[in-house]
């Protein structure tokens, strides 16, 4: 059993909460969710952000719209739904009680 594997599977099972956490605060581009991202230790690629990006919208819980950008072709900025909210309130109930319990096992 390899650390860097069990590692890479806890991140992965949290990133769709910290994506819409990010977005939820505010109307976002892509590049800019992989900065807020890597600057809390969690490292993404672009490959690994737009699949999980795109399985959001299609779910309801992201929407997007396009705008002008003075650095080239228009971007596409992020937005949750509020059934992106109803559904991230409820994965930071889920965070929050097994946050608690891990913490109360590794500390005995």
């Amino acid at each position: 059993m390899k650390l860097e594997n069990i590692q890479a599977q806890m991140r992965k099972g949290i990133l769709e909460y910290c994506i819409l956490a990010i977005i939820s605060s505010e109307e976002i581009y892509a590049s800019d969710i992989i900065g807020k991202l890597k600057d809390a230790k969690l490292l993404i690629v672009e490959g690994t952000l737009y699949p999980l990006l795109t399985r959001l919208k299609n779910a309801g819980f992201l929407d997007y719209n396009w705008k002008e950008s003075d650095q080239g072709p228009p971007r596409k900025y992020y937005s949750i739904t509020a059934e992106g909210t109803a559904f991230l309130t409820e994965l930071d109930k889920t965070w929050k009680v097994l946050s608690y319990s891990v913490k109360q096992l590794t500390s005995l």
